[in-house]
């Protein structure tokens, strides 16, 4: 079981990592490619604010209003970036509510321990956020802490991830490496990937 009082406390600054990447992003590397197979930088923020809602919708424990799926929908248009920076924001302030992490919720028709929405959404600032600023040539700054925090996150969610491939095969990283390093392995990237 991950110690969720430490992956409690690194969502907000996770959170505010990746709103750093989110506001370097140039608008022409929207096409880039991303450690994630598959995704373009314009797909990886689709994906993000495609599932920002259903995230917080579980953190309230409230019913997410249904959508065509992630490929069939367009959500970076208009101000994409400000309607990405408010549903990370949004997530982050329910987060910050005891009751998010109490009991059981229900994420994509499945009841789950309502910790775990805690965890991915952790997971996903962090990796994302990575992701993103790999991607895009931005500096990516996360504590030590916060990555520790997603380690013990993916140590609980990875292995089950895998099974839906959400993650991929997770990379052999030395112990001695840096925590986001470890975290990287263990989500399925390798820290030295670059375009």
């Amino acid at each position: 079981m991950p110690n969720v009082p430490n992956i409690r406390s690194a969502v907000e600054p996770a959170a505010a990592a990746f709103l750093d990447v989110l506001g370097a992003v140039p608008d022409d590397e929207l096409a880039a490619p991303t450690p994630c197979e598959d995704y373009a930088v314009r797909d990886l923020l689709n994906h993000l604010m495609y599932w920002a809602p259903y995230l917080i919708a579980a953190a309230r424990k409230e019913q997410a209003a249904p959508q065509a799926g992630e490929r069939d929908v367009d959500l970076v248009k208009g101000e994409w970036r400000l309607a990405l920076k408010a549903g990370v924001t949004e997530l982050a302030e329910a987060l910050r509510e005891p009751s998010a992490w109490e009991g059981v919720t229900t994420f994509g028709g499945v009841d789950l321990p309502a910790e775990r929405i805690g965890s991915m959404a952790l997971t996903e600032f962090v990796v994302h956020g990575w992701d993103l600023a790999v991607a895009t040539g931005v500096e990516f700054r996360c504590e030590p802490a916060t990555a520790k925090a997603v380690e013990g996150a993916l140590a609980e969610l990875a292995p089950q991830g895998r099974g839906y491939g959400v993650f991929g095969a997770e990379i052999a990283v030395p112990e001695t490496a840096v925590p986001l390093a470890r975290v990287l392995g263990l989500s399925g990237r390798d820290p030295d990937w670059s375009r």
